[in-house]
Order: structure tokens, then C-alpha cells, then sequence
């Protein structure tokens, strides 16, 4: 199967060097293109892959299209390509927020396969939360391809498209509050005397360890919080803290603020 990629920016990147690491795909069945030669010819001297010249390229060459380009340009790139896909039976998979499947449907005049995925991005990493859905004619093993491609960047799933705007929140925003915690914390360190680089470092890890646990424990997270609260000790003191500035209300403020303007978009 081949892959191009319309757009390669960060996200992109990330997935492509994902594939490629993970041999999902042959780095000789993979084609970009981006208006800036550059980032594309980057990734050519580096990973092996193919550069198309323009859009139509992508499409002519791939079994799936990745459209990787910001929302407010989709339509456009769309409209660009609507020929050749009814031309080119490629499956099209669009990782721009916010447009929905029968917003990509009612740009193109051919009635294609079309899946929507929602990466975020720690997928720079490899451990993305990404979620897909995909319109009626889509097949399984056109769903099977995007699990092993995404899944080459991190954990997906297939969600229904209604809860596209919460997961947007919840997986796509939410990496910005945890980075604002694991920062806060680490400053909060520096206040009584410790190194930044060195409370960065044990912040960072200690969150990246409770998420471990918390996906592999049979147990809630307030049962977790409990098992490290000792009766007097300084957790709960910390806990206590927490719920006295309005911790909880203000992370639920945040996602319904997001949740909202996600609406408006």
C-alpha cells in the first residue's frame, strides 16, 4: 500500500518518521508534498521517501491520501484534487480539526472513502491519543491501515464522530494543561531551592509514571490518590491545598472553555 501525505508540517512529520521507524509502510511507498520544498526535501535526504511536485502527485500515487493542512485551507486543497480522486480511488484521510466527514464529502463531486483522524501532539514522541471515524463505504482493512499507521505514533481508536469536539478537547487541548502542570510543579520546586532543569525532569517523569499507572491499574485515580495519602502526611496536606484553590473547577472550566469554542469554529 502506498501513503502520501498533502501537507508536512509537525503533525505530518511526526507520522511519517513514525511509519517509517516502525516499518509500517517502505519509506519507498511513501509521497509528500508540501508548498515548501524544503521541509519535503528534508525528509526525502533523511527517510528515503518520495516528493511530489503538487496535490494531484499525492493522489495519483497513493492508495490513502493524508490531507495534513490547516482547516482553513482544506476546502481549497480539496477542490484542487477533486478531479483527480475521481480518477484515483484513493481513500481520503483528513487529520484537520474541526472539519467534519460531510464537510470533506461536500467539497469533493466523487463520493470517496473518507476517514477523519484526530492525532495530538505527543504524537512528536510516539505516544499520540489519536481517534478516527470513518464514512459508510469505508472497508476494514482500510480501517486496519490507519490503526497501523497511527498506531505507529501512539494509541488510536475508533470513536463515534459526535464525540469529536470532546476529544478534541480532551486529547488535543489537554496536553497544554498537563505541560502547565508538570511546569508549575517544577517551578514550585525552584522556589525552595531546586535546580529548574532538575525539577523539570522529576515533574515530567512522575506524570509520565501516574499516567503509566493509572492505564494499567484496575484501579479509579481518586483510589490511587488515596494509596499515596498517608494518614498526617504531607500528600494530603498537598491534596487538601488543591481542592481548597478550586483545582477540580478550574480543570473543568478549562475543558468546557475549549468545548465551547470548539463549538463556534
Amino acid at each position: 500500500m502506498t501513503i502520501g501525505f498533502i501537507g508536512c508540517g509537525n503533525m505530518a512529520g511526526a507520522i511519517i518518521k513514525g511509519i517509517v521507524k516502525a516499518q509500517a509502510v517502505d519509506a519507498a511507498e511513501i509521497f509528500a508534498y508540501d508548498k515548501d520544498n524544503a521541509k519535503t526535501a528534508a525528509f526525502a535526504d533523511e527517510l528515503g521517501i518520495n516528493v511530489c511536485n503538487n496535490a494531484n502527485e499525492i493522489v495519483e500515487n497513493s492508495d490513502y491520501t493524508v490531507l495534513a493542512v490547516k482547516p482553513n485551507v482544506l476546502a481549497s486543497v480539496l477542490d484542487g484534487i477533486n478531479l483527480k480522486t475521481q480518477s484515483k480511488e484513493t481513500v481520503l484521510i483528513s487529520i484537520a480539526a474541526g472539519k467534519s466527514i460531510d464537510f470533506i464529502r461536500s467539497s469533493l463531486s466523487h463520493n470517496n472513502k473518507i476517514i477523519r483522524v484526530m492525532p495530538n501532539i505527543n504524537a512528536l514522541v510516539g505516544a499520540a491519543c489519536s481517534a478516527y471515524c470513518a464514512n459508510e463505504i469505508v472497508e476494514k482493512e482500510d480501517k486496519d491501515f490507519v490503526e497501523k499507521i497511527f498506531g505507529a505514533v501512539g494509541e488510536i481508536c475508533e470513536i463515534s464522530e459526535s464525540f469529536f469536539p470532546l476529544f478534541g478537547v480532551v486529547a488535543g487541548c489537554s496536553p497544554a494543561f498537563s505541560y502547565m502542570f508538570i511546569d508549575e510543579l517544577a517551578r514550585a520546586a525552584v522556589k525552595n531551592g531546586m535546580p529548574k532543569d532538575m525539577a523539570l525532569r522529576f515533574a515530567a517523569q512522575t506524570v509520565l509514571g501516574s499516567a503509566k499507572l493509572i492505564l494499567e491499574s484496575d484501579e479509579q485515580p481518586y483510589q490511587l490518590v488515596d494509596k499515596v495519602c498517608s494518614p498526617g502526611g504531607t500528600t494530603i496536606e498537598g491534596v487538601l491545598a488543591l481542592q481548597e484553590k478550586g483545582f477540580a473547577d478550574a480543570v473543568h472550566k478549562a475543558v468546557q472553555a475549549a468545548f465551547e469554542k470548539d463549538k463556534k469554529l
